[in-house]
């Protein structure tokens, strides 16, 4: 978990009172993939950590059908070196990870699996700092990526290490080269389809960790950058999905300057709210209004490669408790907004084959996407407290509107739409996006 800065958006404002859109389907989308085949949406769930019975009230049946629920295509969790190694350098899943074990070989969706943490055995290993402990560790990651291989894993190397940077000096950045120069290649011996990723950053004030990190030369050893990003202790107005797709877009462009390519794949692997009651907690609808505009944003942006929500359940009871309230699902597994939010937000854009943000008037975002079903077009404000309409422009039959939680859609034909956080998705039987015209809410 992170506690990041504040940035300064930086986002051009397009203002007026009425606009219009019409974005036809590019001929070469009809060869492109839909977004489900190149993009990984995911969820964090904790069943490789506390070993059969879990404190976080994680119970792998239960969990895999809230992820099927969901549509997601990934999960995140722990692959501790220490419960898969056992004396005599024995290797596989053991009884401590039999919950991992059952999550990951359900198939239920493909497993991004965190090599992590010290063993007790190895010395020095807390990180690795010697050559020896860099072996044993690259050891480790060999067969546990040859324990999932079926199961076309992601590896993740370390969870924020640069957190654990500030209270420990072998944390350094140059330690991480030196464990992602042997681990790498250990994992794609026996895994070579699987995506290698570094960084797992926490929050980092100024980017100053993250780029001696990139300066190090490290992203030779990596399939892609991950990165964790959340905002829910700044002021309540950054609690927000721009503050976020903000940092995430600075980020993104550090790692391409590195490494020479734009475009090198990013993975937000932590995002998401908290809804505890106290001065960083979100309201449930907040939480479920920034994820949906989170996960129809990511469709814009080809550099992002997967985003996992922190995480699929709430880990405890007490409402207060900020690291007990980030679940999609309450702690008795009852659903809480956010979780019909980011499964209507997911089932509306997965099928896309190529999307654009716009501006539709001053903090008014939409997403104009197509689909081989026809033109899609998600609508949305920014700021809360500015209401606006916006009304299809001409009449186009067979056009219908929801909200990311109804569970049926309405005619758009003629009506005014009312814009909030919350996002209106509209549908055409068409190729083309929707044509709209806006004004203030009367």
């Amino acid at each position: 978990m992170t506690f990041p800065r504040t940035l300064v958006r930086g986002s051009f404002r397009l203002a007026g009172l009425i606009a219009s859109i019409l974005l036809p389907v590019a001929a070469s989308a009809q060869q492109a993939q839909p977004l489900e085949a190149r993009f990984l949406l995911g969820v964090g769930t904790h069943q490789g950590l506390g070993g059969p019975v879990s404190a976080r009230g994680y119970v792998p049946t239960e969990n895999v059908a809230q992820i099927k629920q969901l549509g997601f295509n990934a999960f995140r969790d722990d692959f501790p070196w220490s419960d898969f190694e056992v004396g005599g350098r024995r290797m596989g899943f053991t009884p401590r990870l039999g919950r991992l074990e059952a999550q990951v070989k359900s198939g239920v969706a493909r497993p991004l699996l965190i090599l992590a943490f010290g063993h007790h055995l190895v010395p020095n290993s807390s990180p690795p700092t010697t050559d020896e402990a860099r072996q044993r560790f690259a050891d480790y990651a060999a067969a546990a990526a040859q324990s999932v291989l079926p199961q076309h894993p992601i590896f993740e190397l370390w969870n924020e290490w640069n957190l654990a940077a500030k209270k420990d000096a072998a944390f350094s950045p140059e330690n991480y080269l030196a464990l992602a120069h042997v681990a790498r290649p250990a994992v794609k011996r026996v895994a070579p389809n699987a995506p290698f990723l570094v960084g797992a950053l926490g929050d980092d004030p100024g980017w100053t960790w993250t780029e001696k990190m990139l300066r190090t030369g490290i992203l030779q050893y990596a399939d892609g950058a991950s990165i964790h990003l959340y905002n829910f202790c700044m002021g309540p107005s950054k609690r927000t999905s721009a503050e976020i797709i903000d940092r995430l877009t600075a980020f993104h462009r550090l790692v391409g300057q590195a490494s020479g390519n734009p475009d090198f794949p990013i993975y937000v692997t932590e995002t998401g709210w908290t809804t505890a009651t106290n001065k960083c907690g979100v309201s449930e609808q907040a939480q479920a209004d920034n994820t949906a505009q989170l996960i129809l944003w990511a469709s814009t942006a080809r550099w992002l490669k997967g985003m996992w929500l922190y995480e699929l359940k709430d880990s405890g009871k007490n409402p207060s408790e900020l690291e007990d309230n980030f679940g999609l699902y309450r702690f008795d597994n009852s659903p809480k907004p956010v979780a019909c939010a980011a499964q209507g937000a997911w089932a509306f854009i997965r099928s896309s084959l190529s999307a654009e943000r716009r501006e539709l008037a001053s903090g008014v975002v939409s997403i104009n996407a197509s689909t081989t079903a026809g033109g899609r077009i998600a609508v949305w404000s920014e700021a809360p407290d500015r209401r606006y309409e916006i009304r299809l422009k001409g009449d186009q039959q067979g056009t219908s509107f929801a909200m990311p939680c109804d569970p049926t859609a309405k005619s758009a034909s003629g009506v005014w739409i009312p814009v909030s956080s919350t996002p209106v998705l509209i549908a055409a039987n068409d190729s083309a996006v929707p044509a709209l015209e806006i004004r203030p809410a009367r």
